[in-house]
């Protein structure tokens, strides 16, 4: 059986200097591949190390999230598009109106730079929205040509069916595993088995039964085994399909 974890932090130093037993314990669960997701330019360059360092096993995407918006200069741009010429993906990028590290303003300018960015360069984009899908969303439909993923979807059947109507992926994380996530899986009931993809996003949000410990790619097949437990598949399946799902997205 073959996985994808579509969104992982590896490159957080911090939290993994045990990788290669990481990575050895991902490729012992069935995984293939390994999409490491930047969030500022410094973590986008440790992403594209580590493809260099474990290449077609782990891909990079390079990009700034929200969060972090506030800093950016016209000279990071600069090399933020050469990162991005090596990179899968441009992200994640998005808007975060729950915490509003940065001010909203801000947040969207970068959006929409980013996805400039992507579009000028053919790549798709790693999307993080939260509490901000109907502004999100509208900005999106001004780019019908770009492929775009909904990292750790976490809206509604209504949100989701926007984001279909534009071609989006959603993505699921360990968050379906949780007791009180019922909303969650309701949407994963909704979404078309060819429209999911399946990541971790570790270190964080580390599914049942390994919650309070800190998260990692091989824990991307108890993502999978709840996916395929709710469209009422065998795992082999929902393992077979996302993982085409990712290979396309991403081109990989």
């Amino acid at each position: 059986m073959e996985l994808v974890d579509t969104h992982a932090h590896l490159n957080f130093k911090e939290s993994y200097r045990d990788l290669p037993e990481v990575l050895e314990r991902a490729q012992k669960a069935g995984l293939s591949a390994i999409v490491v997701v930047g969030i500022d330019l410094k973590t986008s360059r440790r992403a594209l190390e580590l493809a260099r360092s474990w290449p077609g096993f782990i891909h990079a995407t390079v990009g700034v999230h929200p969060h972090e918006v506030r800093k950016l200069t016209p000279e990071d741009y600069r090399e933020l598009q050469d990162l991005a010429a090596q990179a899968v993906a441009i992200g994640e990028i998005g808007l975060d109106f729950a915490k509003e590290y940065s001010p909203r303003d801000l947040q969207r300018e970068h959006l929409e730079r980013q996805l400039e960015l992507a579009r000028s360069l053919g790549l798709p984009v790693v999307l993080h929205v939260r509490e901000a899908y109907g502004e999100a969303l509208e900005i999106l439909a001004r780019y019908p040509s770009l492929s775009m993923v909904f990292h750790c979807f976490a809206g509604g059947i209504a949100e989701a069916r926007q984001a279909l109507d534009l071609g989006a992926y959603l993505s699921v994380t360990g968050i379906v595993t949780f007791p009180k996530a019922e909303n969650l899986r309701e949407v994963v009931r909704f979404v078309p088995l060819d429209r999911l993809l399946l990541e971790t996003d570790c270190p964080f949000l580390t599914p049942v039964p390994f919650r309070g410990k800190r998260n990692e790619p091989a824990y991307v097949r108890y993502v999978c085994e709840k996916v395929a437990e709710i469209k009422g598949i065998p795992i082999e399946e929902c393992a077979w399909q996302t993982t085409q799902n990712a290979r396309r997205f991403f081109g990989i």
